[in-house]
């Protein structure tokens, strides 16, 4: 896949998902906004993507916006706005839909909807040296890539709203306390190690883990009979799959699982 801002692989069922325009920073700008959308939705529609390893080139992950597409016309914001989210959160739903498991690996600062993309992985790795910033507010913004719901699933709501309204950068390690990210590594073994972790998942049982993302991403806005029932079919989806045939015999004969992902 040839993009400008980013370089988007597939090998193995491990797509490497890298913001790749380093010199600026890695911004979501336009060109950005419209690759991103067009990279998501080619990984969604393939049939061999088994884990998606999201990570940056350069020395920011990203800063963010490009606040010099709204500085330029400044009665333009709104509509530039709505075209950009168009593409961005379109592909953020289709990474989210997919069953392939998302893992963050940030190697550098992050502001604003780097922090929001950031929030929605199923693991993140932070360097030590990463960073992470609201921004939004700096600006008079709210949130775009589901801020507000990616943050309150990682953070709690509380301690969500308050990184967005105080505009509050963390360090890595305050990250690691708030719950925005699961692994501080130093800065030279981070992306070994997130590699490692999307290796492991490359190769475990697909289907059943895009359920378990579904389940839990709707479950605090679930009654419990209906999340038990989700639970029940889900559970009998699986075990009518391969990998779970393959599971059960693996574990009645003493040895490890090989999962194909169907």
């Amino acid at each position: 896949m040839c993009f400008e801002t980013l370089d988007v692989t597939v090998e193995d069922g491990l797509a490497s998902f890298l913001l790749d325009h380093p010199d600026d920073g890695n911004p979501m700008g336009e060109t950005f906004c419209r690759e991103f959308g067009q990279a998501a939705n080619e990984l969604a529609r393939r049939g061999d993507v088994r884990a998606i390893l999201l990570h940056a080139r350069g020395r920011f992950f990203s800063v963010g916006g490009d606040v010099g597409l709204f500085s330029r016309d400044l009665d333009a914001a709104p509509a530039e706005v709505l075209n950009g989210t168009y593409d961005l959160h379109m592909g953020l739903t289709r990474l989210l839909r997919m069953d392939a498991p998302l893992i963050g690996c940030v190697q550098g600062p992050a502001a604003g909807g780097a922090v929001s993309l950031i929030s929605h992985c199923d693991l993140v790795y932070a360097s030590r040296s990463a960073r992470f910033t609201a921004a939004y507010a700096q600006l008079g913004f709210t949130g775009d890539l589901g801020a507000t719901f990616g943050l309150a699933s990682r953070m709690g709501l509380a301690r969500a709203r308050r990184f967005l309204l105080l505009n509050e950068s963390l360090d890595a390690n305050e990250a690691l306390q708030a719950g925005l990210v699961d692994h501080v590594v130093e800065d030279d073994k981070v992306l070994v190690e997130a590699t490692a972790t999307a290796e492991v998942l490359r190769n475990g049982p697909t289907r059943a883990y895009g359920d378990v993302r579904r389940l839990v991403s709707r479950a605090l806005a679930t009654p419990l009979e209906s999340q038990l029932e989700d639970e029940a079919q889900s559970l009998a989806r699986a075990a009518g799959t391969a990998d779970a045939r393959e599971g059960i015999t693996a574990f009645t004969e003493r040895r490890p699982p090989v999962f194909r992902g169907r």
